[in-house]
C-alpha cells in the first residue's frame, strides 16, 4: 500500500530568545496555529514526531512534555533525532507512516530552548556533532571552525572573497526584515558584515547563524483526508536523504557536501525534475545557510550552479527575488534563526506558505511551476535531506 502525503497545517512560533515561556508552551505556539489550520481536533491526530536535538534544555525529553501540554497525550509518539536536520527526518518518518498506511494524520513538531544553557555550553555541544573523539577533543574544533575549513577550501580554489560571503548574509537579513516570525527581523549592509569580528576566519559574526529557541509544526496526511478538509494541499513530492562521513578527514573535497548531491539527485528523480537545469522546475527554495558559505555550496550541490560558480549567483543578486532562482526569502537560517530541531520543520511551513501564496508581499516567490524545495543539512555533511513540494498532486503515489 502507498499513498500520497499533503501538508494539511502549519504552525510556525517566533523566533529568538524566548525566555517568555517554558518548552511545552512553545511547542504549543504551533501545534494550536496547525490544529486551527488543519480544521482538526486533537484527538484525530494518529501518531507524532517530535524533532529535537536538546542538551540544552531544561527538558531533556520533551517529546511527551510538549505533546501532553497540547492535549495529545495517548497517542503513539517518538523523537527524531539527526543533528540540524532532524526536522526534515521527522517529515521523512511521518511521510513514510502515512505512505505505509500506518496511519493517516500525523503531527511534526520541531521545538528547541537552546537559550536556556549559556552560549559556550550550546557551543560544546554543537562542536560535539561532529567527530567528538578525533576533531573535538583532540582539535577543538567547534562549527564555525568546521565551516572555516570549507570556506578556506572554496576561497582558494575559486576565488570567492569575504564580499560574496557577506552579500549571502546581507539577502537573508533583507528577507528577513519582512518576516515577523524572524530572530533578526532587520536589514544590514555589507559594510556592517564586513566590519563584524571574526568567529572563525574568513567567517565573521554575520556569517553565522544565531543560537535560537522557537518551534515549528505540519500536519501530514494521507490523500483521502486531505480531501475531506482542504482543498488547498500542499504535497510532498519526493524526499531524498544520504549521508555523510563523521570525520572530515575521510571526506574527499572540503569545496561541496557529497550527501547533499547524492540527495538532491534521489530527489529530483522522484519528482521528474530534471537534475542537470533544476531552476527551470522550482519556484524557491529553503537551503541550509548555518553559515554562509554553506549557502554558497548548496546552490551548486542542488544544481542550481555549476561547480565553483555558487558565488556568482549571490554576488549578481539572481538568488533574490527576480533572479534565477529566490533562494532563502524566510530569512534562512542566518537571520531568520536555527533551533536545530525546528528547522526543517520551518522549512516546511515556509515553502506550504510560499507556494500558497501566504507570506509578505515583499518576500512572495512569483509561483509559476508550484514546486519547492527544502534542503536540510546535519552536522558537517552528516546528514542531508531534500524534500519537494508541490501544488500538483505527486505522479506516482
Amino acid at each position: 500500500m502507498s499513498r500520497r502525503v499533503a501538508i494539511i497545517g502549519t504552525g510556525h512560533s517566533k523566533f529568538g530568545n524566548r525566555g517568555d515561556v517554558n518548552i511545552a508552551e512553545l511547542a504549543y505556539e504551533s501545534i494550536r496555529q496547525a490544529l486551527d489550520e488543519a480544521g482538526i481536533e486533537p484527538r484525530e491526530i494518529d501518531f507524532a514526531y517530535v524533532s529535537n536535538v536538546g542538551g540544552w534544555s531544561s527538558e531533556p525529553l520533551p517529546a511527551v512534555v510538549a505533546l501532553e501540554y497540547a492535549g495529545l497525550t495517548g497517542i503513539g509518539t517518538m523523537r527524531v533525532e539527526a543533528a540540524c536536520s532532524s526536522g526534515s527526518a521527522a517529515i521523512k518518518a511521518a511521510y513514510d507512516t502515512i505512505k505505509s498506511g500506518e496511519a493517516d494524520i500525523v503531527l511534526v513538531l520541531g521545538v528547541e530552548k537552546m537559550n536556556e544553557s549559556p552560549t559556550p555550553t550550546v557551543v560544546e555541544f554543537i562542536g560535539r556533532a561532529g567527530n567528538y573523539f578525533w576533531e573535538f577533543q583532540n582539535f577543538g574544533l567547534t562549527f564555525p571552525g568546521y565551516y572555516a575549513l570549507y570556506a578556506t577550501a572554496y576561497m582558494a580554489r575559486y576565488g570567492a572573497t569575504e564580499e560574496d560571503l557577506c552579500k549571502v548574509a546581507v539577502k537573508n537579513h533583507y528577507y528577513a526584515s519582512f518576516n515577523p516570525k524572524a530572530q533578526f527581523p532587520r536589514k544590514i549592509t555589507l559594510e556592517q558584515c564586513m566590519q563584524s569580528r571574526y568567529i572563525a576566519w574568513p567567517l565573521k559574526l554575520f556569517d553565522c547563524s544565531p543560537i535560537t529557541d522557537g518551534s515549528a509544526a505540519v500536519i501530514l496526511a494521507s490523500e483521502e483526508v486531505a480531501k475531506k478538509v482542504t482543498d488547498s494541499p500542499v504535497w510532498i513530492a519526493a524526499i531524498g536523504t544520504a549521508s555523510g562521513t563523521s570525520n572530515l578527514s575521510r571526506r574527499s573535497d572540503f569545496t561541496h557536501l557529497e550527501a547533499a548531491r547524492i540527495a538532491a539527485r534521489m530527489a529530483y528523480k522522484k519528482a521528474g525534475i530534471d537534475p542537470e537545469n533544476p531552476v527551470k522546475q522550482i519556484d524557491v527554495a529553503e537551503v541550509h545557510d548555518c553559515f554562509t558559505i554553506a549557502e554558497i555550496m548548496a546552490y551548486e550541490d542542488l544544481g542550481f550552479a555549476k561547480p565553483g560558480e555558487g558565488y556568482k549567483l549571490v554576488r549578481e543578486e539572481q538568488t533574490y527575488i527576480g533572479g534565477v532562482i529566490p533562494v532563502n526569502l524566510s530569512g534562512g537560517l542566518k537571520a531568520k534563526g536555527h533551533p536545530l530541531g525546528a528547522t526543517g520543520v520551518s522549512m516546511a511551513v515556509e515553502l506550504a506558505h510560499q507556494l500558497l501564496g501566504k507570506v509578505e508581499r515583499e518576500r512572495q516567490a512569483p509561483i509559476k511551476h508550484g514546486v519547492a524545495l527544502a534542503h536540510n543539512i546535519g552536522g558537517t555533511g552528516h546528514y542531508a535531506y531534500v524534500t519537494i513540494y508541490t501544488l500538483e498532486k505527486p505522479r506516482e503515489a
